[in-house]
């Protein structure tokens, strides 16, 4: 159905436009059918006196809510900049996302109470052939959800469109359990409909976690996408003027609002014009390929001068010993008449096992072994821009 309504409504539409279309239409599909949902199993809920199918009937109801949510919040963030948002409003789709994952985690705890309730105060269920049929059509067309808002998720890369396919699937999961409930009930007489009923709510508490978790970290800042860092890296270091890279920062405005900026070391020897054109076509050519806006800041280094070189080495050898994960860069050499101060940035990963201080003490310490106490460490410690 998903795939007969995109040809007829998205496909000829223009690229900048598909992706809001992609997520208006899977919210308006996703009203439709949970609003269904809600009405056949409230209905068998009745029926069958079971409270299990009843708050799963609303917990249907919530997701036609949760559909709106991710609706509006599409609509929103294809909005055109403006002076008070000058990057746009991309990230209303994580907002949405969140407000998802609110009203997965308040419907968890309403149906883990309801059924607490339920074990507390038991009352009999009736077993109904029309409450399984119901229950079972349910299942499928949740599980048809979850793949299609999946696969509609990782199209356009929609943190918002994943979190309604991991709440789709534990819906199916949740109405498995209450379904297998009913059926136990009938065959065995054993009433574990309050049972299935809180362990069907903390399933959907788990999920409800899971999807704040996803939706939050990009509104936090998270981490680039390590193959993302190496593709830039790449472009980068094509040319051959380039002599390293470091300090790269992404800025996620939203799904397809990136902003990247990184240093560029570039010899100190070279016209500072020419270098200004090549920086110039590199952000554009990495702006075309990686779908972002991109900042390049010059840091001119000395290049073929062999002493400096061999210190360079000299240090990167520390690091090596220390732990192949160290790396450093900036690397600059200031002679005075009684000292000489080695300058550089070192790299280390977040919660690494040494603090700044021991890891400065060890570079020190070991420098003034192998050059002499002559050689001063000026060093700065950043942290790795990607886990």
């Amino acid at each position: 159905m998903i795939r007969l309504l995109e040809r007829i409504f998205i496909s000829k539409r223009p690229e900048k436009e598909k992706r809001q279309a992609y997520g208006i239409l899977c919210g308006v599909v996703g009203i439709l059918l949970n609003v269904c949902l809600f009405i056949g199993k409230f209905l068998a809920g009745v029926i069958s006196n079971s409270i299990a199918i009843t708050a799963d009937a609303f917990n249907n109801l919530s997701d036609a809510g949760s559909s709106f949510v991710t609706l509006i919040g599409f609509k929103l963030a294809g909005a055109k900049p403006d002076p008070e948002h000058p990057f746009g409003h991309g990230r209303m789709e994580y907002v949405s996302g969140l407000v998802v994952a609110g009203a997965i985690l308040i419907m968890a705890f309403e149906l883990v109470r309801d059924s607490v309730d339920k074990i507390l105060h038991p009352q009999e269920t009736v077993f109904s052939t029309a409450a399984l049929v119901i229950l079972a059509i349910s299942i499928l067309v949740k599980l048809y959800m979850a793949y299609y808002n999946k696969s509609i998720g990782k199209k356009i890369n929609s943190t918002a469109m994943r979190a309604t396919s991991l709440d789709s699937l534990s819906d199916a999961c949740a109405t498995t359990v209450v379904l297998v409930s009913a059926l136990i009930a009938e065959i065995f007489h054993v009433r574990i409909d309050g049972w299935c009923g809180a362990l069907v709510g903390l399933f959907i508490f788990y999920s409800g976690i899971n999807a704040a978790k996803e939706t939050l970290d990009p509104l936090l800042g998270q981490p680039p996408e390590k193959e993302f860092v190496e593709e830039v890296e790449r472009l980068v270091m094509q040319e051959k003027t380039v002599r390293g890279i470091h300090d790269l920062v992404v800025h996620d405005y939203g799904p397809g609002r990136l902003m990247i900026s990184l240093h560029a070391e570039v010899p100190a020897d070279r016209n500072i014009l020419e270098l200004h054109d090549m920086i110039d076509n590199l952000e554009k050519q990495i702006g075309e390929k990686m779908s972002c806006e991109a900042v390049i800041h010059m840091d001119p280094v000395v290049v073929g001068n062999p002493l400096i070189e061999e210190l360079k080495r000299t240090e990167k050898g520390i690091l090596a010993e220390i732990d192949s994960k160290l790396s450093l860069h900036d690397f600059r050499v200031v002679m005075g008449p009684t000292h000489t101060n080695l300058i550089f940035d070192v790299v280390i990963p977040f919660k690494y096992k040494l603090s700044d201080e021991e890891l400065v003490g060890q570079l020190k310490s070991r420098t003034s072994e192998l050059l002499g106490e002559e050689y001063f460490l000026v060093v700065k410690v950043d942290k790795a821009s990607i886990k």
